[in-house]
């Protein structure tokens, strides 16, 4: 009897950590396709919001395969951020330089996501 329920408390987390990672992905990917179309831009609070389900989950998929779903959304937030601050004086400079790095980062985070996503849905890691 232990057996039953030790699997549907198991079945019940993995299907908790899988909802609340689609909560995160949905979030980000807003965020991300707002970022790629111009005048789209959503607010930074729901990539805020994401990357705190992120960082508050996280530790309770540890030993799981959405393990690497939470950290690979930490880390896709953390280098977007640093590469944005990196080219932010781009923009003071000349125009065109700062928006055309603005783009590539904007493209590589909308890619990221996807990518996770499509994972996601196969129930399966995300590769590093």
């Amino acid at each position: 009897m232990s057996d039953i329920i030790d699997i549907q408390t198991s079945d019940e987390r993995a299907e908790g950590l899988k909802a609340w990672g689609w909560v995160s992905y949905v979030l980000h990917l807003i965020v991300a396709v707002g970022a790629v179309l111009p005048s789209a831009q959503p607010s930074v609070a729901l990539l805020l919001i994401a990357l705190v389900i992120d960082l508050v989950k996280r530790s309770d998929a540890q030993g799981t395969w959405q393990a690497s779903h939470f950290s690979w959304r930490i880390r896709t937030v953390l280098w977007a951020g640093v590469l944005y601050v990196v080219t932010a004086p781009l923009w003071l400079l000349l125009f065109l330089p700062g928006w055309i790095a603005w783009c590539v980062i904007s493209i590589w985070f909308l890619y990221r996501i996807v990518r996770g996503m499509v994972a996601m849905n196969q129930s399966r890691a995300i590769d590093a």
